[in-house]
């Protein structure tokens, strides 16, 4: 596998959903006799979901790319897989599957994003260009659920495209291509799976980048061991939030794919790979801060951030017209942080929280709350912008796009002065998540 991770090339920009798809297109017509295009879906706004067939070995294998519309490694990474296996008959023949390489599954959100895929990579000018879609627009999080009080089945167009392509082919190995934004890297898998997760935790150290070692996504997800996940399920989340006293009810939307694979027993893996990083990512010494006391203050930071994105939201919001993608985002995660800040308190109340906080821990909670606050804020900005645009420029949306331009300019050079500061060259990033592909589907085939 190592010589097979040094076909990968040099990058200097993410691609495009136009670029995903004619190069599929390109590989399905220079290759006739090896791969197949074909449609399996169309988005919400009518773009075609592509599926390139390559391979015609017993086992079959997904790899989707853009579930989340600003994570593109994975055009790049499904691009590399694609052209690897249309040239190269025996890694064809070794893998022994036929592989089923969907070039975007997001392709409206994704086009949301391409302001930045062509660098300057920082955060400012990531932030502006940012979109990810409301809890319930998301592919990867509406797939049927069911579960005490919840109950999720609005399921949207391509997570239904995506279910069918599942159940069309049964597969042993099932891969969407996620990424994260800073720190280390970390997987989830729907089992534990002890042999591949060595394979898996070695791969990163080959281009320089830690392990993640600092807080998981959500403090319900299960670890392994360090930078190694359960997948998280919507059952684990509702049990964590009831359990703190919450009403899991107002937090839980669908499931995931790695949920949906398991009626077929196929092995889930999902590789997040970060584009900025730095050594405390992995620095499990103590910080010299208490894990509460850590806990506690980053509620604080995000129940101020949350404040200053509802009060812009609220001032507006009997003026909004055009229920923009950016409006629906702003009105599921502004609350959402608000929730996110209310559960660190409550679970910082546990005794076992009475512990030093490490290094990585302290980074990754400053971390997200520079994302938090770059993320949404950006959207909230996009959002009022839109409004601008088609000539809604009332009192309220004109003076709140200022004033939240000025406080968005100063979160920006916060995150720039003091977040993790390294840029990993895309190369590496394509490298990592193509090598995790190879390494899932070889253990999955020998299981």
């Amino acid at each position: 596998m190592i010589a097979e991770l040094d076909t990968v090339p040099d990058f200097d920009r993410f691609a495009t959903v136009d670029e995903v798809h004619a190069a599929l297109t390109r590989l399905a017509d220079d290759h006739p006799g090896v791969a197949s295009l074909r449609r399996i879906g169309t988005s919400r706004l009518g773009d075609p979901l592509l599926c390139l067939t390559v391979g015609d070995g017993p086992r079959h294998a997904i790899v989707a790319a853009g579930p989340h519309p600003n994570e593109p490694i994975g055009g790049l990474t499904v691009t590399h897989l694609a052209t690897r296996l249309c040239a190269d008959a025996e890694l064809r023949r070794s893998a022994g599957y036929t592989w089923h390489i969907v070039g975007c599954l997001d392709p409206d959100g994704t086009r949301l994003n391409e302001g930045w895929f062509a660098g300057p990579f920082t955060r400012a000018h990531y932030g502006r260009h940012f979109y990810r879609p409301a809890g319930d627009e998301q592919v990867e999080w509406t797939f049927p659920f069911a579960y005490k009080r919840a109950y999720f089945d609005r399921v949207l167009p391509e997570t239904l495209a995506l279910m069918r392509l599942i159940d069309d082919t049964r597969p042993s190995f099932v891969t969407t291509l996620h990424n994260g934004e800073s720190g280390g890297v970390f997987y989830y898998l729907n089992r534990p799976e002890p042999e591949l997760q060595q394979v898996l935790k070695a791969l990163p150290a080959r281009y320089g980048v830690p392990l993640h070692a600092g807080e998981p996504e959500h403090p319900s997800v299960k670890q392994l061991e360090q930078a190694v996940y359960l997948a998280p399920t919507m059952e684990d989340a509702y049990d964590y939030l009831e359990a703190l006293g919450q009403d899991p009810v107002e937090h839980i939307g669908g499931a995931a794919s790695d949920s949906y694979i398991k009626r077929y027993g196929a092995l889930g893996l999902t590789a997040e790979v970060p584009y900025w990083t730095d050594a405390s990512a992995a620095d499990t010494s103590p910080s010299g801060q208490v894990y509460r006391d850590l806990l506690l203050g980053h509620a604080a930071n995000l129940h101020a951030a949350s404040a200053v994105m509802d009060g812009v939201l609220s001032a507006v919001s009997g003026d909004l017209v055009t229920d923009s993608p950016f409006v629906r985002a702003s009105k599921c995660f502004i609350p959402m942080v608000a929730g996110m800040a209310v559960t660190d308190e409550t679970r910082a109340k546990a005794a076992e929280n009475d512990r030093p906080a490490t290094v990585a821990e302290v980074s990754s909670c400053r971390d997200l709350l520079h994302s938090v606050r770059l993320r949404f804020g950006g959207m909230l900005l996009r959002a009022l912008e839109g409004e601008l645009a088609v000539g809604n420029g009332t009192p309220a949306i004109r003076a709140q796009a200022g004033e939240l331009s000025r406080t968005y300019a100063e979160w920006c050079a916060e995150a720039e002065a003091t977040a993790s500061d390294e840029t990993i060259p895309i190369r590496h990033l394509v490298s990592i998540q193509y090598g995790g592909i190879l390494a899932g589907a070889a253990h999955a085939a020998a299981s």
